[in-house]
């Protein structure tokens, strides 16, 4: 007796001490039978039962895979054309504010303000600030013309590595304005013209004859985003300069880099009502380009549509099995039953099977999703259009939280969703399914 009630004694004062601890435990005890059954009861499976139960994993793991992939490519694209975008627009301009455009050729002029300028570049997350002028003109050469927008940038503006640059950059050493030009690829081809070429430039005037002048072409440049290849060509600033008959301090705009876009919106709106006053504004890009960044929503509202979906075909598989599994089972039911298992503990049985197939489909899952993953990053598997899609092939971009929080939230969805089918226990009776075995 005494060698019993020692050891117990020890507990029951481990217990006092250490309350939460002994909750734990009393917890996970209480729900080892369930488990342990339901874990003995997969091992054993055999036949078509075993089939289905395979099937179930592997219908789980493609749902959650889908899922996973429709995170990572709707990310993946999003970025990708921002990237394109920012990479020649900037995230922030800030210009003259003309409402009704008053002026179809240009906008009116601001002033170069060097204070201006060094507030700017000390506002966080501001990685560049960038002067620029612009205006439409005509591409003529071998007898083929083309409308684009000049952007005239100084020596201090830099590609990004986003990027595709061929051919030489614009040499700014000539003491009025360089006659180089880049072009995009896309513009060369049209006009049949490679770096090196001659090309004449027509600038439109008001009631006046056109302005011709003649350029050479420095390089060229390939970004993916057709309204940048299709409509745009970079020059040097002082060339618009001079056009445009302004002095050296006349400007468009100025354009700002971020080395993060979630701050677009707040070093704008520090321009507006802090640096500059009217008719001088900022804006961001995001606010420039509204069609397109609403279609780069309706993409994410596409991936939500699917997340739901397939969660749903993967909430109602895994339903379905435990509900079969529940009816071909219901003597192993009522045997628990009549051993005096309560209700609770007996729909954790089956919560208990529908939970590790839940967990091994989300394994399975998460490893289709992130080998394809890395096989499109690595070796491009699946192409696009271009022209459509603004790049060559499928972008995706992998953020663990997203991976995590979707594994965390089916597994969930798939234990609560499980209560459904288990209230099948509560009509069967130990007396009715017993009397014939």
């Amino acid at each position: 007796m005494k060698i019993f009630l020692v050891p117990s004694l020890r507990y029951i004062n481990l217990a006092y001490q250490f309350p939460a601890l002994f909750k734990i435990t009393y917890f996970y005890v209480t729900l080892n039978l369930p488990f342990f059954i339901a874990r003995r009861y997969l091992a054993n499976q055999k036949g078509t039962f075993s089939f289905i139960i395979r099937l179930a994993v592997l219908a789980t793991g493609l749902s959650v895979a889908v899922m996973i992939l429709s995170l990572a490519v709707t990310t993946g694209f999003k970025d990708a054309v921002k990237s394109k975008l920012y990479s020649f627009s900037g995230h922030v301009h800030v210009t003259y504010f003309d409402p009704i455009k008053s002026n179809a050729l240009t906008t009116p002029p601001i002033y170069y303000d060097k204070k201006l300028v060094a507030a700017m570049e000390h506002i966080p997350h501001v990685t560049a600030v960038t002067p620029f002028a612009q205006r439409p003109v005509i591409l003529q050469c071998h007898s083929k013309m083309e409308g684009v927008r000049l952007k005239g940038v100084d020596k201090n503006y830099h590609f990004s590595k986003n990027m595709r640059l061929s051919g030489s950059l614009i040499d700014y050493s000539d003491t009025a304005y360089s006659r180089q030009i880049m072009l995009s690829e896309r513009t060369a081809d049209l006009l049949d013209v490679r770096s090196g070429d001659t090309i004449l430039l027509e600038f439109f005037e008001s009631g006046a004859t056109p302005r011709l002048r003649k350029v050479r072409v420095a390089g060229m440049f390939h970004s993916g985003m057709e309204d940048v290849d299709k409509y745009y060509a970079i020059c040097d600033i002082r060339l618009l300069q001079h056009i445009n008959k302004w002095g050296a301090d006349s400007i468009n705009a100025y354009q700002l880099d971020l080395d993060n876009e979630a701050y677009a919106d707040t070093v704008s709106n520090y321009i507006h009502y802090n640096l500059v006053d009217a008719p001088i504004d900022s804006i961001t890009t995001a606010e420039t380009n509204g069609g397109l960044f609403d279609w780069l929503g309706l993409q994410s509202m596409n991936s939500s549509i699917l997340l739901i979906i397939m969660a749903l075909v993967a909430i109602i598989n895994i339903s379905g099995v435990i509900l079969v599994l529940m009816v071909d089972r219901a003597t192993m039911v009522g045997l628990l039953k009549a051993l005096g298992m309560n209700f609770r503990s007996t729909v954790y049985v089956f919560m208990s099977i529908g939970g590790i197939i839940g967990f091994a489909g989300i394994i399975l899952g998460n490893i289709m999703a992130l080998t394809l993953c890395w096989a499109q990053q690595t070796y491009a598997l699946f192409k696009l259009d271009e022209r459509v899609y603004f790049m060559k092939f499928v972008p995706v971009k992998v953020i663990w939280w997203h991976v995590i929080a979707t594994d965390i939230s089916a597994l969930l969805l798939f234990v609560l969703c499980l209560w459904l089918p288990a209230l099948y226990i509560r009509r069967i009776q130990p007396a009715k399914v017993l009397q014939f075995k």
